[in-house]
C-alpha cells in the first residue's frame, strides 16, 4: 500500500468515527425481524464479495498496467460503503478470528455512504487511484410510483419491493453495478428477480431517494 493511500484510509477511517460522535449510527443491538432479513441480505452479498477479493485485485493491478496508469496503487484501500444494519452486518462476518477478517486485512473501511461521500469531498479519489469502492445495502422504501417497473412481479396485500444495490467501482473491467429485487411481506423476505435494470440509473455507490 502506498504511503498516499495509507494516509487517505487513515483520514477516512478517523472521519468516520469523528462524525459518529456528533451522529451516532442507529443503535441495532436488537434488530427488529425486517433489520435482521436486511442484515442477512448483505451479509451474504459481503461473504461472496471478499471471498472475490484477489481476483478483483488483480484485475485491477492488469488494468493499471494495461492502462499505462501505474500511478494507481496495485494495493489499494478496500472501502465498503453500506446501511447502518450493512455496517452492523459486515462487524459480524469480519468477527475476531473470521477467514475473511484476514483476506480483507487492515486496507479495509466499513462505512456510511453519506461518511463516504463527505470523505472524498475532502480528499478526492474520482479517479480511484487509491481505494476501490465496493456498495452493499439495501433501499426499503421503494416509492410507490417505481412500482410499475416491476409490474411483472406484482404485490399482494401489505407486500413491498426492496431493492439490493452492489457493486464495484475503481477495478477497472471488474467493476459492475448490480440490483435485485426483493419482496418483503412483512415476515421474510424473497428475491423475485436479480440483476434488473432500473429504470433510473445511479452513482456507483450512492444513495438514491427514488
Amino acid at each position: 500500500m502506498l504511503a498516499d493511500t495509507r494516509a487517505w484510509l487513515t483520514g477516512l477511517l478517523d472521519f468516520a468515527s469523528e462524525r459518529r460522535r456528533d451522529t451516532p449510527l442507529p443503535d441495532l443491538g436488537q434488530p427488529s425481524v425486517e433489520q435482521a432479513a436486511e442484515r442477512s441480505i448483505i451479509a451474504a452479498n459481503l461473504v461472496t464479495s471478499l471471498a472475490d477479493l484477489d481476483a478483483l485485485l488483480a484485475a485491477r493491478a492488469a488494468w493499471l498496467r494495461t492502462a499505462g496508469a501505474m500511478t494507481g496503487d496495485v494495493d489499494p484501500a478496500i472501502v465498503l460503503t453500506t446501511s447502518p444494519v450493512g455496517i452492523v452486518a459486515a462487524g459480524e462476518v469480519l468477527g475476531p478470528g473470521a477467514p475473511l477478517t484476514a483476506l480483507a486485512g487492515p486496507r479495509l473501511a466499513v462505512v456510511s455512504e453519506p461518511e463516504y461521500r463527505l470523505w472524498c469531498i475532502r480528499s478526492p479519489d474520482d479517479a480511484f487511484r487509491l481505494h476501490v469502492n465496493l456498495w452493499n445495502w439495501l433501499k426499503t422504501a421503494v416509492p410507490a410510483q417505481r412500482w410499475p417497473e416491476f409490474a411483472a412481479h406484482p404485490l399482494a396485500d401489505g407486500e413491498r419491493y426492496w431493492l439490493h444495490r452492489a457493486g464495484v467501482a475503481g477495478a477497472g473491467p471488474a467493476d459492475r453495478r448490480d440490483c435485485h429485487l426483493w419482496r418483503w411481506n412483512g415476515r421474510h423476505a424473497a428475491l423475485l428477480q436479480p440483476f434488473i435494470r432500473e429504470a433510473v440509473a445511479s452513482r456507483p455507490g450512492a444513495s438514491r431517494q427514488d
